[in-house]
């Protein structure tokens, strides 16, 4: 017994998380992902990994472990709200296929692992991982291998496998000799009581989320509507939603048009991922619903010249559109969480580049910042606790040089990182 109290007191004096320890983060500027403006000259109080005080001219307790941040913008950890930490870049469908039918589950499951890390030195304290593509329930292990101190990464909330229906996802049966049957990334159903199934079993192993692929197929009709082909039937979908509220979790659509778009508002989706041709009646529907909006814009820039070259123009027509879009759900009120997609593009690629686009399209610098703070929290459910610098909240906390405010893209450039009261970067702070 003796020798594990001494460990566990190592443990925590290494880790910075000593009991009763006090840490003092001095900020120069501070945007605490609520407030409209950023505050100057103040301190952040942490006992262990929670905020305890925010303020100026606070009393640090003596003996606390000081940083001083006053040459800096520091924020709460950022939230990427749509994210495949199982994949690592897949700009056409042999690009899919190739880590599908060549890399293990257990080889992706370390890939992911290393995406983790990087997506944590990013500043992304918090990821939503929207479905392990093909990889079963491994991002419920690497979850569990974050929680458990076994490897560093962000706070994790995952979906697990996906839901599509019997043929309408990769790998495709069609591009393959018929008599094999070819692994698929995502769990197919067909009919309301295997959708029912679907979703309790993704809860029984650890599912935070429930994820529909709710349409495929996108075309432009000659009046320069957007189309898709909807992958339930009404019922399916309905009954994937009902029983997804049932065991108390929230649905994520990925749907594109409206002919996906509005089916899954109708059946209880929380939030809308990529959307990239929402119309009029889609953005009022989500704004009198309180549907949260993902655009994914990098990762439709990052593929869409390469998917162009094997045939498939329509991330690049896509691309000429969305600024519109973005623009008018902006206007009218649409809650727009940040969410990349990040898997979708490389993992070399640092997700917070998405900032950029969002500013470029209408969101003040503040807006962008606030997608991936205070409201992507609120997504998940987890206002107050991150997302936020203020009383209460994960010790998750990250700075950089520049102002942010200035030039969004100050957010690519992190030099510090701290979560759950642990410092993980530390490139300019004095100790």
């Amino acid at each position: 017994m003796r020798y594990w109290s001494v460990f566990f007191l190592f443990l925590l004096l290494e880790t910075g998380l000593a009991v009763g320890q006090t840490t003092a983060i001095k900020c120069g500027r501070l945007i605490d992902g609520i407030s409209d403006a950023p505050a100057e000259g103040v301190t952040i109080l942490i006992e262990q990994n929670k905020v305890t005080q925010v303020g100026r001219n606070l009393t640090i307790p003596s003996g606390a472990k000081i940083i001083d941040l006053t040459n800096s913008t520091v924020l709460p950890g950022l939230i990427d709200a749509h994210t495949h930490i199982l994949l690592q870049g897949d700009i056409t469908e042999e690009d899919y296929a190739e880590q599908i039918l060549k890399e293990s589950i257990p080889y992706r499951t370390l890939r992911a692992a290393a995406a983790c890390r990087i997506a944590l030195l990013n500043g992304f304290t918090t990821l939503r991982d929207l479905e392990s593509e093909g990889a079963m329930y491994a991002d419920v292990d690497v979850k569990k291998a974050i929680n458990n101190g076994v490897i560093e990464g962000p706070r994790l909330f995952v979906a697990t496998r996906s839901i599509s229906t019997t043929g309408r996802y990769l790998l495709r049966n069609s591009a393959y000799a018929w008599e094999l049957h070819m692994p698929k990334g995502v769990q197919e159903i067909t009919g309301a009581d295997e959708a029912r199934r679907a979703v309790r079993e993704q809860v029984s192993y650890g599912a935070d989320w429930v994820k529909v692929y709710a349409d495929g197929g996108y075309y432009r009709t000659p009046d320069g509507k957007f189309h898709s082909t909807p992958n339930f039937t009404t019922e399916e979908l309905n009954a994937i939603g009902d029983q997804t509220r049932t065991l108390r979790r929230k649905l994520s659509a990925h749907a594109v048009t409206p002919d996906g778009v509005l089916p899954a508002i109708r059946a209880g989706a929380a939030s809308i991922e990529h959307g990239f041709a929402l119309d009029d009646e889609c953005i009022a529907l989500m704004v009198a619903k309180g549907v949260y909006w993902c655009p994914t814009i990098y990762v439709n820039v990052w593929v869409a010249e390469g998917r162009a070259a094997q045939g498939n123009p329509m991330n690049q027509v896509f691309n000429e559109t969305l600024p519109t879009v973005f623009a008018k759900a902006l206007k009218a009120g649409v809650k727009i969480a940040f969410g990349t997609d990040a898997g979708g593009f490389a993992w070399t690629e640092n997700e917070a580049k998405e900032f950029a686009f969002m500013v470029r399209w209408g969101m003040t610098p503040m807006q962008a910042i606030k997608s991936a703070t205070g409201v992507a929290a609120e997504l998940l459910d987890m206002q107050g606790k991150i997302g936020v610098i203020a009383p209460g909240a994960f010790a998750d906390v990250i700075a950089v040089r520049e102002d942010p405010l200035q030039d969004i893209s100050a957010l690519e450039r992190v030099g510090f990182v701290m979560k759950d009261g642990r410092v993980y970067r530390n490139e300019m702070a004095e100790k």
